[in-house]
């Protein structure tokens, strides 16, 4: 049996990346650029504008009386002149009329009769956002390595762009395969169980960045099987299935695998997971799960995810580890690295975990509970009560 890191080195050395696709940049959270190095077009914010509500004025001429000469409002395309003794409206974001050098803001001032507004002594450049104050034309920066978020978004927005360079999506097929299997919210015959694993695959691939090409379930049957998963490779990236991995008389995919293409490695030192098999059929990298579902998702987790990012050139997987302190002993296999499902929360001494319920393989409910993987190495029968772990988070912390 592989070791995670062998495995996993071995997995992700199979990614290609994927290709480059421009993209309104509306429909880019959660994309990956190509090129990271952006250079800026144009001055960010692109004229001098009021960062308050209240009124624009020369502060040579304050603490004073002014005449009220108008409005400045967002959006504005021209305004007068302040001369001396002059003063204006202005409003959040408006352009600093002509003359002005200085912003008072509303409660600080009184508006008297005759269009006059009382203002106190304000220093130049009050409550002025100089064009280019956040960046300027030619400035050079590195965006992170990361999917785009809300924030990177709107940047790269105020700088003009309106469409972006990002990595194609990686198209990733996903196969259920178990005579047992029927689809969510179906009545359930007899020996059967709803399909959790196409559902939550799915979604893990989501949010791993790619796109889910979900296939047809396919029952235990070998031609069923290489049937769909030959015609998946045509269409998608990489292949995943889960179930029939193993060495029953009904498990066919690690079978499949190497009839259609070639198998690397169908076993590593892993709990839960440990018949996980990897191949390829023709050029796609090919990942066959084990059929239970805590399994299928952790193992996602440990080796799929990481290819995902892999092929948007994206390190790692992208989660928060966290070094944390185990509240209770959990019995484990000593001779492979657990995965524990636990609930991290905050404590005086900073995060400790307790496990999120049953840890069986099949027992979905502790998966549903837990916001992290827990993980105890090689080498320990049990995970020790005060001992600290490190932690994968899955969500937030408690």
């Amino acid at each position: 049996m592989l070791s995670v890191e062998e495995a996993l080195e071995r997995i992700t050395g199979s990614a290609r990346l994927t290709d480059a696709q421009t993209v309104p940049i509306a429909g880019c959270a959660g994309r990956v650029l190509v090129e990271h190095a952006i250079t800026a077009h144009l001055d960010v914010p692109p004229f001098a504008n009021s960062a308050m509500d209240g009124y624009a004025v020369r502060a040579g001429d304050t603490p004073a009386d002014l005449r009220l000469i108008g409005d400045a409002v967002a959006g504005a395309r021209s305004l007068p002149m302040i001369e001396a003794g002059q003063a204006m409206r202005i409003m959040t974001g408006a352009p600093v009329p002509p003359g002005a050098d200085a912003v008072v803001e509303i409660e600080l001032a009184t508006e008297l009769p005759g269009d006059t507004v009382r203002v106190p002594a304000v220093p130049i450049g009050r409550h002025i956002r100089d064009a280019g104050s956040d960046t300027r034309r030619g400035d050079r920066f590195e965006m992170p390595a990361a999917p785009l978020t809300s924030g990177a978004l709107a940047q790269l927005t105020s700088l003009g762009l309106g469409k972006l360079v990002v990595r194609r999506r990686p198209r990733v097929a996903i196969l259920s395969t178990g005579d047992e299997l029927a689809a969510p919210g179906a009545r359930l015959g007899a020996g059967q169980i709803h399909d959790a694993n196409a559902t939550a695959l799915a979604a893990a691939v989501s949010e791993a960045g790619g796109e889910p090409l979900v296939l047809p379930r396919a029952s235990d049957d070998p031609n069923v099987i290489e049937a769909l998963l030959s015609r998946a490779a045509a269409d998608a990236d990489l292949l995943v299935a889960s179930g029939g991995v193993s060495m029953g008389r009904t498990d066919h995919v690690r079978a499949a695998i190497e009839r259609l293409g070639a198998l690397d490695f169908w076993r590593i030192r892993v709990q839960p997971g440990k018949p996980l098999a990897f191949g390829a059929i023709g050029d796609r990298p090919t990942v066959g799960l084990p059929g239970n579902p805590v399994s299928a998702l952790v193992t996602f987790e440990l080796f799929v995810r990481p290819l995902i990012r892999a092929m948007l050139s994206l390190p790692g997987d992208g989660r928060l580890h966290l070094a944390v302190r185990l509240d209770q002993s959990i019995a484990k296999d000593a001779a492979r690295r657990a995965y524990v499902r636990v609930v991290v929360h905050r404590s005086a001494a900073g995060f400790d975990a307790r496990s999120a319920g049953g840890q069986g393989s099949a027992q979905l409910r502790g998966l549903g509970n837990a916001n992290a993987l827990l993980v105890i190495p090689e080498g320990e029968p049990t995970g020790a009560a005060g001992a600290t772990y490190d932690a994968i988070m899955l969500g937030e912390v408690a």
